[in-house]
């Protein structure tokens, strides 16, 4: 039986870092106040002319190196984004241009926040069917192009980032399982307004209800635990990390007490990246397999949950 495994991990932030003490001359806000409800206390943000896919060639460059692999050896690209760089081709279209591995399927997944997980669930399951060899998943964004910086609820999560990993066969389980809900019900209170064929429209920028999100996503976030977990017969204790997506420090905390699991247990980088959406779970893992926490062996739980709302769940054995 073949199973996909992660070979490699990267990641890439823009050099450009915006702090708390600059919003402060922004918005009406504090670093006090934004590291009590968030827990940021930084974001990176790309330069003028800085892209999505930009970002993503680093990180990929870096996962198929961690990986042992070369540009040519990837059969399969899934990128995960909200911010694409062109309406069409899409960012796994471009990013294989600038890898040079040409006539292999290469698209985009636009799931919000959770769309690194929605591109991982597809790529395992090629992987499992042999359909592809060596996989590339990623998640990039450049959420500054479509943050109201006047706002200050929504200009204090957002950064710009990005994050990869590559998923080759193995004999023993890697990725054990992979789980995807999403309910429109919830659409307005977490979107973009504007697009295509609605129109532009003169401020194309993020819209928040933060308190409804927050309870939803608590919510959505300990049943995906849940979910994965009884799938494969395993209790909360058999967890070495949790690896969140990096929206807020709040949800985080909330879902690691669900698990019962102390926070040192659990992968935090939102008080360095901000909310970098699809990104932030692949940004996070890389983080913690290059400083050494997250060993061969440890068992993850990844999750993420987003605008749609969309969310997702991933067992994985590093």
């Amino acid at each position: 039986m073949i199973h996909s495994r992660i070979a490699g991990t990267g990641s890439h932030l823009p050099e450009k870092v915006l702090t708390n003490f600059d919003l402060e001359k922004m918005v009406d806000t504090s670093d006090e106040w934004i590291r009590t409800r968030t827990g940021i206390e930084r974001r990176h943000v790309a330069a003028d002319g800085e892209t999505t896919v930009d970002l993503a060639e680093f990180a990929a460059r870096r996962a198929l190196d961690a990986a042992g692999l070369a540009p040519g050896d990837v059969d399969f690209i899934a990128f995960g984004t909200t911010t694409p760089d062109l309406v069409f081709p899409n960012c796994g279209v471009l990013l294989q241009a600038r890898l040079g591995c040409r006539n292999v399927p290469a698209f985009s997944v636009e799931t919000a926040c959770a769309g690194f997980m929605y591109a991982l669930s597809i790529a395992d399951k090629y992987v499992r069917c042999g359909e592809a060899k060596r996989a590339l998943v990623v998640g990039a964004e450049t959420l500054s192009r479509i943050t109201d910086w006047s706002d200050r609820s929504t200009a204090v999560l957002f950064a710009d980032g990005a994050g990869a990993v590559v998923l080759e066969p193995g004999s023993e389980p890697g990725v054990l399982s992979t789980h995807l809900h999403a309910d429109g019900h919830y659409k307005d209170l977490l979107y973009c307004g504007g697009g295509v064929s609605r129109g532009f429209g003169p401020k194309l920028t993020i819209n928040m209800s933060g308190n409804e999100v927050f309870k939803v996503a608590v919510t959505k976030l300990g049943q995906a635990v849940d979910e994965a977990l009884a799938a494969n017969g395993l209790d909360r204790s058999a967890l070495d990390w949790l690896v969140p997506h990096q929206a807020n420090i709040r949800i985080i905390q909330a879902t690691a007490r669900k698990l019962d699991m102390p926070m040192e247990r659990v992968v935090v980088t939102v008080q360095e990246h901000g909310n970098t959406s699809a990104a932030s779970v692949p940004l996070a893992l890389d983080v913690a397999v290059r400083d050494g926490r997250i060993k061969r062996g440890d068992l993850l739980l990844l999750e993420a949950f987003g605008g749609g709302f969309t969310w997702g769940s991933a067992l994985v054995r590093y």
